[in-house]
């Protein structure tokens, strides 16, 4: 499913679940008992805290008891081997200018307002010298696992044809196939809803929000741009609106309004609004704007579909680099001095250590 580039920089940054160790290491204002040392630099209660904090922030209902260890756990486990990685970069001269990290956070920064962003962050815990280290974290993984892994992986134009040959049926599709987007405004308040400053509360809100997001539309505004400014629906405001691919089977579960709308698209063309309603209940749920990215006919596609060839190189590649990664992670930890001292309480307490 193809994701908001702009969404997909700005999630994986704000639900990052580290900092650079080194970085808060060095932070004279970070303190608390040290969870763990890598090469003897020094991860603190406080720095895997923020981050479990960020996870949960969102969360219907905190995690307690073993499931807070265990998340825990694992936020320290990625703060350790980015510190193992960092210290690679140092080595490669791979770290990340503060030139990429201000020009990616401009990137990532540019679809909202200053408020809003403000307000995605505060949502999230962290701040903005929090939400940079992470930017800059990401980039320094990207150049070494780039460096060191993706760019020796080949995926031959022979790889490509056995695979087709030995999955020929995964290539048939036995009915049209439409990848979806939408823009949803509700008249009933929703906690989970992303843009809360804009939340419809009632009928007449809706209409006029959904009505204002039409006309921007028509002035050549940005779809997933505007689903994630104002797009109500927690499932998919956050990837731009983006639905994924739904068989033409599959519309028959939505309400008629919509699938009336979708039918008469053409890739690339959104709908007017469409009231839409809950099929069983037949009870008014809202307003809707779709997208019909694109559509794909039924039938075989062969082999010599550049679509096709694409398709498989990026899941055989997709496949190799994260075998690939997940190795070159083991090799660097036995290259380090690791000592977890948190999972050294954990395991002496029987599991009761927060």
């Amino acid at each position: 499913m193809r994701k908001n580039s702009f969404f997909a920089q700005f999630a994986a940054a704000l639900s990052a679940a580290v900092l650079l160790a080194a970085l808060a290491a060095c932070n004279p204002q970070t303190s608390g008992d040290v969870m763990a040392t890598v090469d003897g630099r020094k991860i603190f209660r406080s720095d895997v805290d923020k981050y479990y904090d960020n996870n949960v922030a969102s969360a219907q209902q905190a995690p307690t008891g073993e499931q807070a260890t265990a998340l825990r756990l694992n936020i320290l486990h990625q703060m350790i081997d980015d510190e193992i990685l960092m210290r690679r970069a140092e080595k490669l001269g791979l770290l990340a200018t503060d030139e990429e990290v201000d020009r990616k956070y401009n990137e990532i920064k540019s679809p909202f307002s200053q408020e809003e962003f403000d307000k995605r962050l505060k949502d999230k815990k962290i701040t903005l010298a929090d939400f940079k280290r992470d930017i800059r974290r990401s980039i320094t993984v990207d150049k070494v696992m780039n460096k060191e892994v993706s760019s020796k992986i080949n995926v031959t134009d022979q790889d490509i044809a056995n695979y087709y040959n030995a999955h020929k049926g995964e290539f048939n599709l036995i009915e049209p196939q439409y990848h979806l987007a939408q823009i949803m405004v509700t008249p009933a308040p929703n906690p989970q809803a992303h843009n809360q400053n804009d939340k419809a509360q009632n009928e007449g809100d809706a209409r006029k929000k959904i009505q204002m997001i039409a006309n921007r539309l028509d002035s050549g505004d940005d779809f997933a741009t505007l689903a994630m400014k104002y797009s109500e629906d927690p499932e998919t405001s956050g990837n731009g609106g983006d639905l994924g691919t739904v068989p033409e089977s599959g519309l028959k579960g939505t309400d008629p309004n919509t699938r009336e709308a979708v039918m008469k698209l053409k890739p690339g063309q959104y709908s007017t609004i469409v009231s839409v309603t809950n099929p069983a209940t037949k009870q008014a749920l809202g307003f809707r704007i779709v997208k019909l990215v694109s559509k794909e006919p039924a039938g075989q596609r062969e082999l010599s579909d550049p679509r096709v060839q694409q398709a498989i190189r990026s899941q055989l590649h997709d496949r190799r680099e994260q075998l690939l990664k997940a190795a070159y992670y083991e090799v660097l930890r036995d290259t380090a001095k690791v000592e977890n001292f948190y999972a050294k309480k954990v395991l002496d307490s029987n599991g009761m250590e927060k």
